[in-house]
């Protein structure tokens, strides 16, 4: 099978000739990997690897540093970084909303257009991977608002002044629409997986009550999903967290593929989810990010890898990949052997 056919088999539920398998790492933890291997060609080493899809990347404007060492984005968001031994980590700070006194002060913000973005490298980028299974997008639209606004300020909202919340996620909302739309009218369809992100979930369990969700986030994905499936793509809905009682939901939503499957208690684990949900939703992630990857040997990575392949993967309906993206405090044999275990 090519890597796309091993995709694409693999999302209907049907036994492909391997597991699929994805790659996804922060800049530090790439930059340890590639020093491992001992060149700086990230394409040669997804390629050693086997790994069956690539992420696209329209061309949007810089960062930047609004005072000494805190940075923002075009949404508003704001950070600083921390040094590691291998580069520099993002770690949120307040955005530039947290301190918003009226409704008003939200809609004069200078908010992004589409327009921001460079869709047309994207074609290039399509034609370069034409094998693999394509994937696209960052669009978030309750995680991302709540950042702008600060998690503690946005959850008061909620409660005191749903308008802002809901104004919010319908800026976000009305910008990733074009945004997807223009992705795969520049790339003629052939976008595989649409990534929607809102994490949803806590260590112990989930961030908001259900009714909230209905309310304040189901309506914004619902919205999202049905614009993905008009593209003729599928949803990748990523939420860290345990999640369980929310997976009905997004079944019903529409969603179509779950990452990243966080083992963050029992009821998250790849056998119960597979026995649950396994007709219904494909998955993409499971291996744990907090302590195996970062703090196993090789060993007990491979073995874990192969239990989630065993579990998630038969027949079908399983992509290989970390639970979130691969962090620098990974040693770089433990990446290894994510996919040494898959062979």
């Amino acid at each position: 099978m090519t890597p796309r056919e091993r995709v694409l088999t693999a999302l209907v539920h049907r036994q492909a000739d391997r597991i699929p398998r994805d790659f996804w790492a922060e800049p530090p933890a790439w930059n340890r990997l590639l020093a491992h291997a001992g060149h700086a060609d990230k394409e040669r080493l997804l390629r050693q690897l086997e790994i069956d899809l690539r992420h696209l990347d329209a061309e949007g404007p810089l960062e930047r540093e609004i005072r000494d060492g805190v940075f923002q984005n075009l949404w508003g968001e704001r950070f600083i970084y921390r040094q590691t031994p291998w580069g520099p980590m993002r770690e949120d700070a307040k955005g530039a909303l947290a301190h918003a006194g009226s409704l008003a002060e939200l809609e004069a913000f200078p908010w992004p257009s589409p327009d921001c973005f460079n869709h047309a490298a994207l074609t290039e980028q399509a034609r370069r991977y034409g094998e693999f299974a394509l994937v696209y997008g960052f669009a978030d639209v309750w995680q991302r608002p709540a950042l702008v606004r600060g998690w503690e300020e946005f959850f008061v909202d909620l409660v005191e002044r749903p308008e802002w919340a809901h104004f919010l996620s319908r800026k976000f909302t009305d910008f990733y629409l074009e945004d997807y739309t223009r992705a795969a009218e520049a790339t003629g369809g052939r976008i595989d997986l649409y990534l929607l992100i809102s994490d949803l979930g806590s260590q112990r369990g989930p961030l908001i009550s259900q009714t909230m969700f209905r309310e304040f986030v189901a309506p914004y994905l619902k919205e999202m999903i049905d614009r993905i499936h008009s593209l003729g793509g599928r949803v990748l809905y990523h939420s860290c967290g345990r999640i369980r009682s929310f997976i009905p939901e997004l079944i019903n939503l529409g969603v179509d593929v779950l990452d990243p499957i966080q083992p963050s208690g029992p009821d998250m684990g790849p056998e119960r989810l597979k026995a649950s949900f396994g007709r219904q939703l494909c998955f993409h992630g499971g291996i744990d990010m907090q302590k195996l990857l970062p703090l196993g040997t090789p060993a007990q990575v491979r073995e874990e890898v192969r239990r989630y392949c065993d579990t998630l993967g038969r027949g079908g309906g399983y992509i290989l990949a970390p639970a979130h993206l691969f962090q620098p405090d990974v040693p770089p044999e433990n990446v290894l052997a994510v996919y040494q275990a898959a062979a």
